[in-house]
Parts: C-alpha cells; structure tokens; sequence
C-alpha cells in the first residue's frame, strides 16, 4: 500500500475557497449591505425614507442577497473540482458547516446579550482564521439564522445580524499569515480582532436601529435632513450612552475565551478539516493487492492519515 507522509500538526486547511461567482455575490452582498446601513444618514428631511415602516421592504431585500452567496458559494464547488482544485464548499465542508452553526446558534442563547455575555463570537472567529473568509460568512450569518430560529428572535433586524457577523467571521478569515503564524503571536491577534469586531459588531447594529426609534426628542435622536456630521456625533453620543455597557463586555468575553480556549479550539478545527482533506481531493495510486500472483495490484486512497 502506498503510504502518504502525515501532514504537519498545525497546518493551515483551506476548506473553502472563494470562486469568482462567490466573490461576486460576497461583493455584491456587502455593498448593498453597507448602503442598507448608511443609507438614513443621506436621506432627505421630506423624502420619508426614515421612518420605520419602510424597513421590512428593505430587509426583505437583503434576505436574497445574503441566500445568493451560500448559492454562489456551492456551485463554484463543482466548476473547481472539474479543474482538479480544490472545492469550494463540498459535502464535507457543509456538514463541518451545519456542526459549526448549529454549535453557534447553541451558545448564543448561554448569555442571550446580557451585559454583553455572547460566547458565540469567538467561536466564528476562530473558524473564519481557520476555515477562510468564504466559509467564515456563510457560517456567521447561518449561525445568526440558526438562533434566531431557535430564540424566537426573527424580526427585522435578522438580516443586519446575520451581516454583521458574517463581516465578523469573514474578517477573521482575512487576518494575515494563516499559513504561517502560530502560538502566541497569533493568538494575540486574533484576540485583538475579536475585541475590535466585537465593539464594531455593536455599533453596526445601533445604526441599523437608531433611525427608527421615535419619540427620542433628546440631544442623541437621529433627526432626517440634517447635515451627516451632525448625525454623526448624535450617533456617537447615542453609542456612549446606550450600548457601550454592553459592546465592551462582549470584547472582554471574547478575549477572554480566545486566550483560554483559543489554542484548543483552533487545533481541533485544523485536525477536522484536515482530517476531512477540505484542501486535498481524494487521488488512487497502485498497491500490492491480494491477487492470486505477483503484481496483483489494488487501488489505494492517498489522502490525510
């Protein structure tokens, strides 16, 4: 039987990579998701655009977009298998993806955002440094989906969650040297990624919800028409006020389980996928086989021990 050397202890697995239908649709997606955000800050004082009731047909907008890059994801598997690459998102990875976001929507409700207790974001940001930016959106927003469905928690601020931590995952995904840094140094980085997404994470979604809360005639109240920074600074005043108390505890959880639990987690995800060869599609070679005379030979898999 033909032997195939082990594969080094901590190397990097590429279970997904990003194809060009993939990268346009995370493009496309991230575009129209960033204008969704912004897009009260420019409205007009008698254009209407702020008022809550419009939201739903924007968010209901957003759900396509965000379903056409698992979409995208999962055919440009196919056209790189046919090339002899690697897949893009294959069975193995779905099903390493369904544990991954079922494990997520599983956590989330642990703290249900109580004082910023969300042990779920160091979870996707430990699989988007392993498992690459591509795998790391579908997996936050699925995973975003997953416990809405599971908490009672769908409204219309689903699709900004499921955005925002799909940028969360997907980020981590793109911190630099994934095939070569290891031990500490890169486990400070991720930690400080963490605590920066974390607060980021906070503030994306105080802005997809601050233009419409009414009856805030106060100094923080988003008032539509006026010039962009002054809304600005309403929006920085109105982050201070109400969500900080949350978005630094969440950074400090995420720190923290990185740290302690970061180094366990990420040798465990790096040992699955390798073990599910995500990065190495399956070759035969010949072996002695138990034939009735010499040279009887036998295909044999070569693939990760």
């Amino acid at each position: 039987m033909t032997r195939t050397s082990p594969a080094p202890p901590d190397r990097q697995a590429r279970a997904v990579r990003l194809g060009p239908r993939a990268v346009a649709a995370l493009v496309l997606v991230s575009v129209m998701g960033v204008m969704a955000f912004g897009w009260p800050l420019l409205a007009g004082s008698a254009s209407g655009l702020a008022h809550s009731k419009d939201a739903p047909w924007l968010f209901a907008a957003l759900l396509p977009l965000l379903l056409a890059v698992v979409v995208a994801t999962i055919a440009d598997s196919s056209a790189s298998a046919a090339t002899g690459g690697a897949p893009s998102l294959d069975a193995k990875a779905i099903a390493m993806l369904g544990v991954l976001a079922a494990a997520g929507a599983a956590m989330r409700p642990l703290g249900a955002g109580t004082a910023g207790i969300e042990p779920m974001f160091f979870l996707m940001v430990l699989s988007g440094r392993v498992l690459g930016p591509g795998f790391g959106f579908v997996l936050g927003s699925g995973s975003m989906f997953a416990s809405a469905l599971l908490t009672g928690g769908v409204g219309p601020w689903l699709p900004f969650q499921m955005l925002s931590m799909g940028w969360v995952a997907m980020g981590a995904g793109l911190l630099p040297g994934p095939d070569r840094l290891r031990g500490r140094r890169e486990l400070a980085m991720i930690a400080v990624y963490g605590a920066v997404s974390a607060v980021l994470y906070g503030l994306a979604m105080n802005l997809q919800g601050w233009p419409y809360i009414g009856g805030m005639a106060t100094g923080v109240s988003f008032v539509p028409g006026d010039p962009l920074p002054d809304n600005l600074a309403r929006f920085v005043a109105y982050c201070l006020a109400t969500s900080l108390g949350w978005d630094l505890p969440r950074a400090v959880v995420t720190v923290v389980l990185t740290l302690t639990l970061g180094p366990t987690l990420l040798k465990a995800l790096r040992r699955a996928t390798r073990r599910a060869a995500f990065d190495a599609p399956a070759t035969f070679t010949t072996g002695p086989g138990p034939g009735p005379g010499p040279g009887s030979e036998t295909p044999v898999q070569n693939g990760p021990k």
